[in-house]
């Protein structure tokens, strides 16, 4: 049973834009996820991608506030980032995926939710909002 997941960044995001396609399933994703008592983590770097992108900057900043104390906020590790490096250096893959996978794989997630078709995986679970949800109703 999932006990502990890992969001990426554009799961949040799309919280924030309904024109989204996952804008829904991200809302259902969440909702399901604070009744079920799953744990949330992030990584700290995600605040200010998340500020820099979503253009309702009071919105990210109320919805930081409501997180802050309940959510885990993670930061990448000295291990996490140099092993992103070797990764990204060795297979051309997107650093900042490995790094999100990594951090999600040492911080003890059951699994990573994205909606990047594309993302690293790096041993842990990787779904989209949509897989996962399939999987827990």
């Amino acid at each position: 049973m999932i006990k502990k997941i890992y969001l990426d960044t554009n799961v949040i995001i799309s919280l924030f834009d309904k024109t989204r396609t996952d804008y829904s399933v991200s809302q259902s994703l969440l909702e399901y996820a604070i009744i079920n008592e799953i744990t949330l983590v992030i990584s700290e770097d995600m605040l200010s991608t998340i500020f820099y992108i979503v253009k309702d900057k009071k919105s990210v900043l109320e919805f930081f506030k409501l997180i802050i104390n309940d959510w885990h906020i993670v930061p990448f590790s000295k291990e996490v980032i140099s092993a992103a490096l070797d990764i990204a250096l060795h297979n051309a893959c997107d650093l900042e995926d490995i790094m999100q996978c990594l951090c999600a794989k040492e911080n003890g997630c059951d699994a990573l939710i994205t909606n990047d078709k594309d993302f690293y995986s790096c041993g842990i679970a990787c779904l989209s909002a949509d897989e996962f949800m399939r999987r827990v109703v």
